[in-house]
């Protein structure tokens, strides 16, 4: 059997990291802990977010990430939004923009609406470039303002 999935490098803390994402999100688990020596952090850790297979490489050595990479979670509420980003930064992330948040190990993930592909490519043209506008001003994005901005309205003061 042919299997696609993602693995992400972590210096030693890919144990550490899967467990906190598998905590995130619903449907998700760790699978697999592969170790090398039983008095080391694991090696290879197998997870999944969602359903997603993942994989956390800890070699030993440090590397650099990029947002050129991230993992993306679409979300329908408010609620949902808020609840995730706050894990993130509890956990020692840091807000960058556009509904994107580094986690602690330096990994860029994408939390956003899923009514804002909808709004922005799929809709109203007019509409969708001012949501995108409005989202250009976020860190964390505000659906209610997402969609006051994608309605053509002013938000109340």
């Amino acid at each position: 059997m042919t299997r696609v999935g993602t693995c992400l490098w972590y210096e030693s803390e890919g144990l550490e990291a899967a467990t906190f994402y598998t905590s995130l999100l619903p449907n998700s688990e760790i699978t697999r802990i592969d170790r090398a020596d039983p008095d080391k952090p694991p090696i290879l850790v197998q997870f999944t977010l969602m359903g997603t297979p993942y994989a956390a490489l800890s070699p030993g050595e440090a590397a650099t990430h990029s947002h050129a990479a991230s993992i993306t979670v679409e979300v329908d509420t408010q609620e949902e939004i808020d609840r995730l980003w706050q894990a993130m930064l509890d956990n020692g992330g840091e807000e960058v923009e556009c509904g994107w948040i580094k986690d602690r190990w330096g990994i860029s993930w994408q939390i956003f609406p899923a009514k804002l592909p909808e709004m922005m490519f799929h809709g109203d043209r007019d509409g969708g470039q001012r949501a995108y506008q409005a989202m250009l001003g976020m860190k964390k994005l505000d659906l209610a303002a997402l969609e006051v901005a994608y309605d053509g309205k002013e938000i109340a003061q």
